[in-house]
């Protein structure tokens, strides 16, 4: 049977929704009973037949690989990264297939479902994925795009998105990007402030997805604040090793750890940046005979002033002091 593009969450993910789906338990028993062959009318137009395909645990990471235009950044997914799927899938296997198209080297191509395609790899479960052949780019980044609204992208990878608008021109400025990707400024400005950050700095953290704009505002003043030298050198203590920052913190969950994260770049972001030694404030000249002398104490150091004096007297304080120092 064919289906619509628009039911195509609901057909793939078993969650209908019922402003668009024709037909709910239908939608849901097919994704339940994971049918053989689904025929799928992509972006409205030819209608494709996918067949499901099981890949051993063994072989995932080998035989299938991500949409290279997917917006979602595969360095990010992690245990922590995909908790919400993980530990179902770990206890009751995959229960919704992914969709890919075969690649003319014999492997598939995951248009949708790179975190189940992790989560599996993680778990070390077989990966179901409904496959097609004659899949063009176009088509395949629909497919792509469809999937990723079922999760929200990271702010990172939303800034992506944003740079990459900017960047050919569809849209002038961040004001008309708020329009076109029907959000606030203030998100905007944040997920462009996300993207421009490096990637080894986000992967200190357990979970990319859980940064919210006032992290990524405060990392990117810290980045930023430090000179081409002083980041190569942070980007080089957070890539010395293969543990990640966020496995080394004894502390448990994901808000937790993230803010553990944090407050050590803020410290290595000091250590980096060389003390400023801040001038001791001047000596001030205090009144010993108010209007007449006063004077200035400044460590060995004693300056007098003295004011209204006759000749005499200011010989005798000469003679004096001549004298008294000698």
């Amino acid at each position: 049977m064919a289906i619509k593009t628009k039911d195509l969450n609901a057909r793939l993910f078993g969650k209908a929704d019922k402003r668009r789906a024709t037909n709910v338990t239908e939608a849901q028993t097919a994704a339940r009973d994971k049918a053989s062959v689904i025929e799928l009318a992509v972006a409205g137009e030819d209608t494709v037949a996918f067949e499901l395909v099981k890949i051993n645990a063994t072989d995932v990471e080998q035989k299938t690989r991500v949409f290279a235009e997917n917006a979602r950044e595969q360095a990010f997914l992690n245990e922590h990264a995909l908790a919400d799927i993980l530990t179902t899938l770990k206890d009751r296997g995959q229960q919704y297939p992914a969709v890919g198209r075969w690649l003319d080297d014999g492997n598939i191509e995951v248009l949708d479902g790179s975190r189940r395609r992790m989560s599996c790899i993680l778990a070390e479960k077989d990966f179901l994925i409904y496959v097609a052949k004659g899949i063009n780019s176009e088509h395949a980044k629909f497919l792509s795009d469809v999937a990723n609204a079922h999760k929200p992208l990271s702010l990172y990878e939303r800034g992506k998105e944003m740079q990459l608008l900017l960047t050919t021109g569809k849209v002038a400025d961040q004001k008309e990007l708020a329009r076109y990707c029907q959000c606030s400024e203030a998100l905007v400005s944040g997920a462009l402030k996300a993207a421009s950050l490096p990637m080894e700095l986000l992967m200190a953290y357990p979970s990319v997805g859980e940064l919210g704009r006032p992290t990524i505002v405060k990392l990117h003043r810290l980045f930023f604040g430090l000179n081409d030298e002083q980041q190569q050198q942070l980007v080089s203590q957070l890539t010395d090793g293969e543990t990640a920052m966020w496995k080394k913190i004894d502390a448990q969950g994901i808000t937790r750890i993230t803010r553990e994260v944090t407050m050590q770049l803020e410290q290595i972001s000091d250590a980096l940046q060389p003390k400023v030694e801040l001038e001791a404030p001047k000596p001030k000249a205090q009144d010993l005979i108010k209007g007449k002398v006063s004077f200035t104490r400044d460590g060995d150091k004693l300056q007098l002033k003295l004011k209204k004096l006759t000749e005499r007297q200011a010989d005798e304080i000469l003679a004096y002091l001549s004298d008294y120092l000698k």
